[in-house]
């Protein structure tokens, strides 16, 4: 039956294989059930009731992920957009979370009808083929900086951004151990390296890192404190039309970038293009609007997938592994908050090395397709956004070729796009 529903034979791929993909996946993105909760809270809202809120929208939306478009990319409320809620629209522009909640409402309705009257297909059609790469390379540059970050191999510096971090610490030794225990396995094609690396590793970090944990099994906070809680009038009246522009373009274009880079990773792009991206979309899209609902901010798809894809995972089965494990920690979160972030950063960073080899697919002889092809990969990391690397790999694109006299080769659309960034760059720029 998983056989026929998932085409798992037709995939090249296996229950088992599905499975462990799923909850490599999960691992090393189960952080965000104890993060989300901690940046939202800083905006007013009460912490458990988040924490419920983002492991049942993860579940949800992994799930209407796995069964409706049946790609193994997983959902749950995205980084940089929570603070960006909490820190921008909350603490800074003094609106209540309750009305920034509903601007994520609106701009959760405004993303389903893009993709509903497939304008967004004009869009992701509309993307050239070397800022397609350059989204997959970016992807796993992110990846590979948010891996160190996590492993304590790099850390900030007020003189110079980033610089190396403790090397001595027990974490970061334990990091770098397990990176090189994921690579080997993998090189010797061992069946779940990736997941092997990060339960070897936290198994160590009891031994000598110091963690521990107080119980296997809690119950759920109660969610009735967030629940439908959002206020779409007030969101409305407020006149936050640009707060609304700023989540549904992040939205857009953080969900494309990583959906289209992770198929484009496990092989799911057919002529450059995903057959059931519109089933992809509707599923991010969904997941938005009903997450203001739950209590929680924009939810997209994970780009942490990419480890999942990494151990097989090739089918909906994985997001659906994914989504089950999810709702498994409203009762289990000692037990996953037991998994450190330093366990889960080997197997990103050994998936951002590998994503990093697309980049001899560009043509390296053409100026103006491989400048903002790199554009595009290099802003990722250094802007921590994918939405903006996206946005200036577009105004690159356009911009260079209409100054060399090549601007027939620019699509509509790619004039349109940069346009719009180019706006909301010049808005934001004149209202701070």
């Amino acid at each position: 039956m998983l056989d026929r529903f998932f085409g798992l034979k037709e995939n090249g791929t296996t229950v088992r294989t599905e499975v462990m993909a799923g909850v490599t996946t999960f691992l090393t993105m189960a952080y965000i059930i104890f993060i989300n909760p901690a940046i939202l809270a800083d905006a007013g809202m009460p912490k458990g009731s988040v924490f419920v809120a983002t492991c049942l929208i993860a579940a949800l939306g992994s799930l209407i992920m796995g069964l409706y478009a049946n790609y193994p990319i997983a959902i749950a409320p995205g980084m940089g957009l929570n603070a960006y809620f909490s820190y921008v629209v909350v603490l800074s522009m003094g609106y209540t979370w309750q009305v920034a909640l509903g601007a994520v409402f609106i701009s959760g309705v405004c993303f389903m009808l893009v993709t509903i009257f497939r304008i967004r297909d004009a869009i992701v059609d509309g993307i050239p083929h070397s800022i397609r790469i350059a989204i997959t390379v970016g992807i796993g540059l992110f990846l590979a900086i948010i891996s160190l970050k996590n492993a304590g191999i790099v850390a900030a510096s007020p003189a110079t951004f980033v610089t190396m971090g403790d090397l001595h610490k027990p974490s970061v030794v334990l990091a770098v151990i397990g990176f090189f225990a994921v690579a080997a396995l993998s090189v010797l094609e061992v069946k779940g390296a990736l997941l092997l690396g990060i339960l070897g590793v936290t198994a160590l970090s009891f031994f000598f890192a110091g963690n521990a944990i107080s119980s296997l099994v809690s119950l759920p906070p109660s969610i009735s404190p967030t629940l439908f809680a959002l206020d779409i009038p007030g969101a409305l009246n407020a006149g936050i039309l640009n707060v609304v522009l700023v989540f549904f373009l992040v939205e857009l274009f953080d969900a494309t970038g990583t959906l289209m880079g992770v198929a484009r990773r496990a092989g799911l792009l057919k002529d450059g293009k995903m057959e059931r991206l519109n089933k992809a979309l509707l599923a991010d899209s969904t997941s938005i609007f009903i997450g203001s609902m739950l209590g929680t901010s924009s939810s997209t798809a994970y780009l942490e997938s990419a480890s999942g894809v990494q151990e097989g995972g090739r089918t909906g089965l994985t997001a659906v592994t994914v989504a089950g494990l999810f709702l498994a920690c409203l009762f289990l979160s000692p037990l996953a908050g037991s998994v450190p972030a330093y366990a889960t950063a080997p197997a990103l960073f050994y998936v951002a090395c590998l994503m990093l080899r697309d980049l001899t697919e560009l043509d390296w002889e053409d100026i103006t397709e491989v400048i903002p092809a790199a554009v595009t990969a290099l802003m990722m990391p250094f802007t921590y956004s994918i939405a903006n690397g996206v946005a200036f790999g577009f105004i690159s694109y356009a911009g260079l070729k209409l100054l060399t006299g090549r601007a027939r080769e620019v699509k509509w659309i790619v004039w349109l796009i940069a346009a719009v960034f180019v706006f909301k760059y010049v808005y934001e720029g004149a209202a701070g």
